[in-house]
């Protein structure tokens, strides 16, 4: 018999907020994380804006020489399960060390790193490359860090899997849980890659909205005039635990994952099959995992990239799953607001999941502004709405054809 496994710890740090609850609160009000950028001079790019993270500070999570020692990306993936224990009230020795460990994807890891090194090397020579050159940019660094931050020494590795690394991440780490390899795991994504190659990387390849004359506005799934995504960055981890466990350390608990499924679409290297055929498998996937039916459902939070080619892919794929349910049942994209953290997307879209079952209210996709014919679901436009939320699918894709939908469930003990 599989072990339940329950949701008992949140840690984000976002570009419209550096902590959950700020973060949700900016997403119930509409707030978007998006600006010019300031982390490079980005004037002679085709894109200029992005949703950064605004006045993070390592120092508060780690020391100085630490701090010093970490890509950004992996700085704030400390940041967020330093968070995440908090909330779920794990201090240092309370959980059996090889009982609790760490699963932190990232999709491209310390990028910035190897940029700044990569520069040295032109301009100093390879003698003058920093020794911690490899540690910082390496993808899985980030679960190394914080398993010996918080002395986690069960299971701990990354994923990458693109934009759907921390979604893995979650299943992985559910999978772990209710097999019994580990009692406790924080689990998520970290990405940093606000940065001169990513940027023009990513506009060169036509995946960036191009509209620099009004950055908090360019993000806008699922309407008629998107032009493409927002990068994105920052952290989410949760702490996943045992039933058991939690129950008997009389740990609060937010949710229940009933439900995982990852799937590969085997069909092109940044493209979709029609109707989003694998993100479908997911989502049935993930169903079926939990003994739900499709009108047991609540709340989606969609990929909803804004994207021309994801969103409609994504809803039609959503009509094919659940039917009439389709139009019943509620969805949005909160990267609306927060930009696509790329590998950090999934984890922090799941917490955005898990407040909403807490407070009975789904966060609005912004920016709504002209319906698309080829989008008829309610994306639950501009502003939020109060509704309650029983179960809630994130649903996660990334370049390469990966698929994961996770199925969380309101907890009653």
């Amino acid at each position: 018999m599989r072990r339940r496994v329950v949701v008992t710890g949140l840690g984000a740090v976002t570009p419209v907020g550096n902590d959950v609850a700020t973060t949700w609160q900016s997403l119930l009000s509409g707030v978007s994380g998006g600006a010019d950028i300031t982390k490079f001079d980005a004037s002679k790019y085709s894109v200029r804006f992005a949703c950064e993270v605004k006045q993070f500070d390592p120092l508060s999570y780690m020391d100085r020489k630490e701090a010093k020692r970490a890509d950004v990306y992996a700085q704030y993936a400390v940041a967020a399960s330093v968070q995440a224990a908090a909330d779920a009230g794990i201090a240092p020795g309370g959980i059996d060390p090889e009982m609790m460990g760490v699963i932190i994807g990232s999709g491209i890891g310390g990028i910035r790193s190897f940029e700044d090194q990569h520069d040295v090397y032109r301009t100093l020579g390879p003698s003058k490359i920093s020794p911690f050159f490899i540690p910082m940019f390496i993808g899985d660094i980030a679960a190394g860090i914080v398993s010996m931050r918080l002395q986690a020494k069960g299971p701990n590795y990354a994923t990458v899997s693109a934009c759907a690394s921390s979604a893995h991440a979650i299943g992985d780490a559910f999978r772990i849980i209710q097999y019994g390899d580990a009692d406790v795991m924080f689990a998520g994504g970290s990405e940093a890659a606000v940065t001169p190659m990513s940027i023009g990387g990513f506009a060169n390849m036509g995946a960036l909205s191009t509209r620099n004359d009004s950055p908090a506005t360019a993000s806008r799934p699922f309407d008629k005039d998107r032009d493409g995504f927002v990068m994105g960055e920052g952290s989410g981890v949760v702490v996943l635990e045992e039933l058991e466990h939690a129950r008997r350390r009389g740990a609060r608990i937010y949710g229940e994952i009933v439900g995982y499924r990852a799937t590969g679409d085997a069909y092109h290297l940044t493209g979709q099959p029609e109707a989003h055929e694998g993100l479908q498998r997911a989502m049935r996937g993930a169903l079926k995992d939990g003994g739900l039916a499709p009108t047991d459902v609540d709340y989606i939070n969609a990929h909803g990239t804004s994207t021309p080619l994801n969103d409609p892919n994504e809803s039609k794929g959503i009509q094919a799953v659940f039917g009439d349910h389709a139009r019943v049942l509620s969805i949005s994209s909160t990267k609306s607001a927060t930009g696509h953290m790329l590998g950090a997307a999934g984890s922090v879209e799941f917490i955005a999941c898990a407040l909403a079952m807490r407070d009975s209210m789904v966060p609005p996709t912004i920016n709504y502004a002209t319906p698309d014919p080829e989008c008829v679901l309610d994306y639950t436009p501009n502003t939020p709405r109060a509704r309650a939320v029983n179960v809630a699918i994130s649903n996660s894709s990334g370049f390469g054809g990966h698929n994961v939908s996770i199925a969380l469930r309101r907890w009653h003990d």
